[in-house]
């Protein structure tokens, strides 16, 4: 059950402070007609307008999933807006940026950049390479098929179990043919080197409501590049590394297609 502030309303203020005043005819404080009443009444329903605001902030903006007011202070708290975003952002997208900087674990796994792009509305995928290793590799096209596991593992690539994934950086499936396992004969900086395949832009419509858009300041649609994905794992890629962004796999459909 969620925690809720105990919220008074003017009459219950009013009630409150007439029960304060002294007894007697001079004080006709029970008489809705008195003048004393409706004094009272106007004075006291301020203190019900101010309990209900104080309501509003402790259920409401003290949560940052919700919070709307205090947004800006909660931003200026934990180092927001983000300097990767140049375009405007709805409350809505504040919001979700708030709370993942504030939940957010570090990490430098595959995974962990995946999440980190579907939160702020990319789908992508990662290619990780190493260059030719004698003894692991052979000649001619060390590409597979796949046998219908996903994912599919190889104890001969890279190190014990690596996944076996396509030119998209997904587990490869049945009958599908692999991506190379490297780039072949080349610098051993090439192990240095990962792709990260954008397939799907981010498209934020307006909605109405809280964490919505608001009226006459935020479009029907707006169509998000990549920019701020490739702002932010720039930022957060192991320092020795260096990313490449593949827009290839963009689907036909969609309205950005071919678009970096």
């Amino acid at each position: 059950m969620s925690d809720r502030h105990l919220r008074r309303s003017g009459d219950d203020y009013r009630d409150a402070f007439l029960e304060l005043l002294p007894q007697g005819q001079a004080w006709p404080k029970h008489t809705m007609d008195s003048v004393l009443w409706q004094v009272c009444d106007g004075l006291c329903d301020y203190w019900g307008f101010v309990d209900s605001r104080a309501a509003d902030l402790l259920e409401q903006e003290s949560d940052p999933r919700i919070t709307q007011e205090l947004l800006p202070d909660w931003e200026r708290n934990w180092g927001l807006p983000d300097p990767c975003y140049s375009a405007p952002q709805t409350i809505g997208e504040r919001q979700r940026a708030l709370v993942m900087r504030m939940t957010l674990l570090g990490a430098q796994s595959r995974q962990f950049y995946i999440d980190v792009a579907a939160e702020i509305g990319y789908s992508i995928t990662i290619t990780e390479y190493r260059p030719f290793m004698v003894g692991l590799d052979r000649c001619g096209d060390n590409r597979v098929y796949g046998d219908g596991s996903v994912p599919m593992f190889s104890p001969t690539w890279f190190w014990p179990y690596a996944p076996i994934i396509n030119p998209n950086g997904e587990p490869v499936g049945d009958g599908e043919l692999s991506e190379w396992p490297n780039y072949g004969l080349g610098p051993p900086e090439n192990r240095f080197y990962w792709t990260v395949h954008v397939h799907k832009t981010s498209l934020t419509w307006f909605r109405v409501g809280a964490g919505g858009g608001q009226t006459g300041i935020d479009p029907h649609l707006r169509i998000g590049h990549a920019e701020d994905l490739e702002c932010i794992l720039q930022r957060w890629k192991p320092a020795h590394t260096e990313i490449i962004f593949d827009y290839s796999g963009l689907t036909p459909d969609d309205p950005t297609a071919g678009t970096p």
